[in-house]
């Protein structure tokens, strides 16, 4: 077999569920599906038949037809890694907005991959997710990914004000990036889980090129504060991620989250910072980020990223600024 034939059989292209129906299944268990966030074949294939006869109307019966389905239409199973290959060349990178993290980033934020910042208060968090806003629906040329964005707020710290502020250092029209801005409130962990089971529908369209969690952990440090949840809490966060992740890599896009830290005199030096902070989530966020950036105060109005863990880069650091024009270098 070809590779060309073996690429057909891998396809990177969205294929939408409503092709089920040319399989078989009906258009009433098609609206089932999509009820539950799943809206791409892909989807119906990473999802276990256990969580899919969980959806109410699908009989076990019912779930193996479309199982059965989904596989005639994308064949799973094991490729040369020429394949992956290509697969991986379809990664690229959105500009955080300073060259120097760009650099040390290698490139900037990068697709079909989670990246997590973490950091205390007034590091530039949410200053990063506002750049990343604008930069996303920048042209490949200058560092964007010419396309919307999908931004879940759990703090209610995102500021349209800033979106246009940032808009005009890049000389675009500020309604119309506001316009290419999806934003949705997370008001408890339950919620937002379900804004992200929701994505799929959005993402299906093929438009949108970032999703911005700002911030990962704070609904889940609320929600799961009693004595005896924290078991169950990274039950629910290792799923939220797990979902998080399969969009990244399912749509090619960059999914960018905010997080908080927490004092630990003791902690090991794989989580803790010089200063003694780790970011909240444990073992179950490190596992599910590729990338890290600690994120720290410098002097005056610099900032430093540390760029802790990454698949392609080695450690290392640079500064950078917070302006009226969002997150910069210290030279502009």
């Amino acid at each position: 077999m070809s590779v060309a034939e073996l690429e057909e059989e891998v396809p990177m292209s969205i294929i939408n569920v409503d092709e089920l129906q040319n399989y078989g299944i009906n258009a009433s268990d098609l609206q089932k599906l999509k009820a539950s966030g799943i809206f791409t074949i892909n989807t119906v294939l990473s999802t276990t038949r256990r969580h899919l006869a969980k959806i109410k109307g699908l009989s076990e019966v019912k779930v193996e037809k479309i199982k059965e389905a989904a596989g005639k239409i994308i064949k799973v199973g094991f490729i040369p890694a020429t394949i992956q290959l290509d697969i991986r060349q379809k990664v690229y990178s959105i500009s955080t907005g300073s060259k120097q993290l760009d650099s040390i980033l290698g490139g900037g934020i990068m697709t079909m991959s989670i990246t997590e910042v973490f950091g205390e208060f007034r590091c530039g968090k949410t200053q990063m997710s506002h750049t990343l806003c604008i930069t996303a629906q920048l042209s490949k040329e200058l560092g964007g990914g010419e396309g919307k964005v999908a931004y879940i707020d759990t703090e209610g710290t995102f500021r349209p004000e800033r979106i246009k502020q940032i808009a005009e250092r890049y000389e675009l029209d500020p309604e119309v990036c506001l316009e290419n801005i999806s934003y949705a409130r997370a008001l408890n962990s339950e919620h937002q889980m379900e804004l992200v089971e929701q994505l799929g529908g959005e993402l299906s369209t093929g438009q949108y090129r970032l999703v911005v969690v700002d911030s990962i952990m704070a609904n889940f440090r609320v929600d799961y504060s009693g004595r005896g949840e924290l078991n169950e809490r990274q039950q629910k966060l290792n799923q939220h991620l797990f979902r998080l992740n399969r969009l990244s890599e399912e749509f090619n896009v960059a999914v960018f989250m905010t997080n908080q830290v927490q004092s630990d005199p003791g902690a090991s030096a794989l989580f803790a910072s010089a200063d003694g902070r780790k970011p909240v989530g444990g073992h179950v966020l490190a596992h599910a980020s590729a990338t890290r950036i600690l994120l720290r105060k410098g002097r005056g109005d610099e900032r430093v990223a540390k760029l802790q863990d990454s698949p392609d880069m080695p450690e290392k650091e640079c500064v950078y600024v917070i302006s009226e024009k969002g997150i910069t270098d210290s030279t502009e």
